[in-house]
């Protein structure tokens, strides 16, 4: 028996010895990333940023422009996201919208509203060009001397949509493609055919060929 247990006990030894002759490999511990190494996820004024510039790249200002509009009353939302999208809403409406007048509120809301933004500064100066552009095309829309197409335009420039719509119907005019898809985009023309009145061609950002009407003709 003792010796039946010597062998066992040298057995063991041995096997034990025998491992200190092998390399093992050291565990690998994964440790909890930092709070530098985490991934920062955008926030919900971010993505809406993100949805407005990709609606200006489709070709979809007005679009673009009501979503500003809701990102300004966002519950969430900084005055410093505020007051950016205030801006960026009146350089969209200012510059090539089609809302002069609507590009200086917001403007103005955002001077008035959030003055210790970084943006005040800019913004006033981009508000006093804007005002100079509305009193030359308030001007142009009042003179006798421009044709109806031009006196049209200016308004529409201006931001008095309604009053340039009833001006185009009763003059019948024909806007160029730019000014039909802003109408088409903000909802005075629309594409359904069950309206009536006048009928104008429209080609639209991605290429459709559309045929609109007055949204309120045949209702």
């Amino acid at each position: 028996m003792r010796l039946l247990f010597a062998a066992s006990a040298f057995a063991l030894i041995t096997a034990c010895a025998s491992t200190g002759d092998v390399d093992v490999p050291p565990a690998i511990v994964e440790l909890p990333p930092t709070a530098e190494e985490m991934p920062v996820m955008p926030s919900a004024f971010d993505l809406a940023m993100k949805s407005v510039d990709e609606l200006i790249e489709a070709g979809d200002a007005q679009a673009a422009i009501l979503r500003l509009q809701q990102l300004v009353g966002m519950q969430d939302a900084s005055d410093d996201e505020r007051a950016q999208a205030l801006f960026k809403m009146a350089e969209l409406r200012g510059f090539g919208g089609n809302d002069v007048y609507g590009a200086i509120d917001a403007l103005t809301e955002l001077i008035e509203t959030y003055p210790e933004s970084d943006l005040v500064s800019d913004a006033e100066d981009m508000r006093d060009t804007l005002r100079g552009k509305a009193t030359s095309l308030n001007f142009a829309a009042n003179t006798a001397d421009l044709s109806p197409t031009e006196r049209f335009n200016a308004m529409f420039e201006l931001g008095e949509h309604t009053d340039a719509s009833d001006m185009m119907l009763a003059r019948n005019l024909t806007p160029d493609n730019g000014i039909l898809l802003d109408m088409y985009q903000i909802g005075y023309l629309c594409e359904d055919a069950t309206l009536t009145g006048p009928s104008y061609a429209l080609s639209d950002v991605d290429g459709t060929e559309r045929t609109l009407h007055f949204c309120e003709f045949g209702k």
